[in-house]
This record gives structure tokens, C-alpha cells and sequence, in this order.
């Protein structure tokens, strides 16, 4: 991961954008480009959204890709290290959502019983 945000930053930084990556305007982009994301499976059904054809699912994957590029740049921007905070994450959300009270269901944790 360090890497690939080194390559981005690099990236950026040869272009001058980084006058352009404050964080609320990093915010910003990644809901643009998920809504973006969201246009291709409007109207699909959940078996088509999982179906795509090859072209819809090669600008699925530029779109994908542009969500985490925001992102990557936020956490820099933030001084998040996106690889602990999502493991904290998922921690946290062990126990909230406990396999025999979560499994099969989509009920939030503040739900569960």
C-alpha cells in the first residue's frame, strides 16, 4: 500500500495538484466519483449488477479505481494509514457484529439482540 500511495502522491506532485487535494476537496471527488460508479447498476437488478457486460465492468473497474485514488489521497492528506485504520475497523466490527448473532442477516449491530 505504501507504495502504490508513494506512486500516486509522486504522480500528483509532478502535475501540481496538490493545491487542489485539500481534504474536503478530496471528500468531495471520491462521493462524485462513486456516484459515478453507481450510474452503471442504476436500474439492474441484483443478478445483472453481478453479470455486467465486459464494458460496463471495465468502467466499473476505472470508476473503482478512481474511488480508491481519492481515497489513498485523503488518508495522505489526513495522515491516515489506510491499512490500520481499515484492520481497526474491522476489529471494531468483530465485535459488533458477533457471527452468531450477525450471520445471514443485514440488521445493524445497534439492532442486534
Amino acid at each position: 500500500m505504501k507504495n502504490l500511495l508513494k506512486k500516486l502522491v509522486s504522480f500528483r506532485d509532478r502535475r501540481d495538484w496538490a493545491q487542489f487535494h485539500d481534504p474536503k476537496d478530496l471528500a468531495e471527488a471520491i462521493s462524485i466519483e462513486a456516484a459515478e460508479l453507481l450510474e452503471l447498476f442504476l436500474w439492474k437488478t441484483p443478478d445483472e449488477s453481478r453479470q455486467l457486460p465486459d464494458a460496463v465492468r471495465a468502467h466499473a473497474a476505472e470508476e473503482v479505481a478512481d474511488v480508491f485514488i481519492y481515497l489513498a489521497l485523503l488518508s495522505h492528506e489526513l495522515g491516515v494509514d489506510i491499512e490500520k485504520a481499515v484492520l481497526d475497523k474491522l476489529e471494531k466490527n468483530e465485535k459488533r457484529y458477533p457471527e452468531g448473532k450477525a450471520k445471514g442477516n443485514a440488521t445493524k449491530y445497534t439492532e442486534l439482540s
